[in-house]
């Protein structure tokens, strides 16, 4: 005589881990720890400074340039995390590039004072001359970034202006169509009533790759078909900004990237600079 024995889970299936915030003991440890760091690398780097002849008063300024371009170079690098691999490839170089002057710095402050007998910071021509070239190519470097996080990090107002996602399902009403009534026999009395209308779901619009490398959604117009619809809107304006062009072409029912409005205008503007230089009869 078999019996069966029903089976005992040997262990519980654990419950979904949960997402975990931070509490303040880790932000105070995180500021704690870079507050340090900051701390012993802007020591090290004014003295630097001072040995490359710069006044005292703004002596404070060189590490300020470099540490801050690596805390500001981690969040640049988040901030363009969607942007174009260009724009990120360079927020990566001026992170990697600060990362690698600090450290550079900091050791030929630690050499050169642990000679003994040396208690004043001396550097040769060669050092002078390439730490004096970190300030003008910071100023170019944080002038791009700016525009490059102003250009890219921005949320597209085209999702707040109400037009469906890519993959959203456009729903319209369509009629019932009537139903074949065989001949030699009345239609059926409706009573007066109308057919209800019945619900068609249409496809999704097609994803086509765009050229930043990520799947976008079909463009509803062309560019020259955007452009004539601003210059309707805007027939005898003479400059045309993107905040009325994108107005123009909402109003008109369609829906374009701040890439393809800024395309409209230079089209528009390039037409008529060309309409303005033929000769009059």
């Amino acid at each position: 005589m078999s019996t069966s024995v029903s089976p005992t889970p040997s262990a519980q299936i654990p419950e979904r881990t949960r997402r975990r915030r931070a509490r303040p003991l880790d932000s105070l440890a995180i500021l704690l720890l870079g507050g340090s760091a900051c701390t012993l690398s802007f020591d090290a780097l004014r003295q630097v400074a001072l040995a490359a002849h710069v006044r005292p008063v703004l002596a404070y300024l060189f590490p300020i340039i470099i540490d801050g371009f690596i805390g500001y170079g981690v969040r640049a690098i988040l901030l363009l995390r969607d942007a174009p691999p260009s724009a990120r490839r360079y927020a990566w170089t001026l992170f990697a590039a600060a990362s690698t002057a600090s450290l550079w710095a900091n050791v030929l402050h630690a050499i050169r004072l642990n000679s003994p007998g040396t208690h004043t910071l001396v550097l040769g021509n060669a050092p002078v001359g390439v730490l004096s070239t970190i300030a003008p190519l910071a100023l170019g470097g944080a002038t791009h970034l700016h525009i490059l996080v102003t250009r890219h990090a921005a949320s597209p107002e085209s999702a707040s202006a109400g037009t469906p996602s890519p993959g959203q399902a456009v729903t319209e009403q369509v009629p019932a169509a009537a139903s074949p009534v065989p001949s030699g026999k009345a239609p059926a009395a409706t009573s007066g009533r109308k057919a209800a209308p019945t619900r068609r779901t249409a496809p999704s619009r097609p994803r086509t790759p765009t050229g930043t490398g990520r799947p976008g959604r079909r463009a509803d117009a062309s560019i020259d078909e955007l452009a004539t619809v601003i210059a309707t809107a805007y027939p005898d304006s003479a400059q045309v900004s993107r905040a009325e062009a994108r107005e123009a072409i909402q109003a008109a029912g369609l829906s374009a990237g701040n890439d393809r409005v800024a395309q409209a205008v230079a089209s528009l503007t390039e037409r008529r600079s060309e309409q303005a230089q033929l000769p009059t009869a």
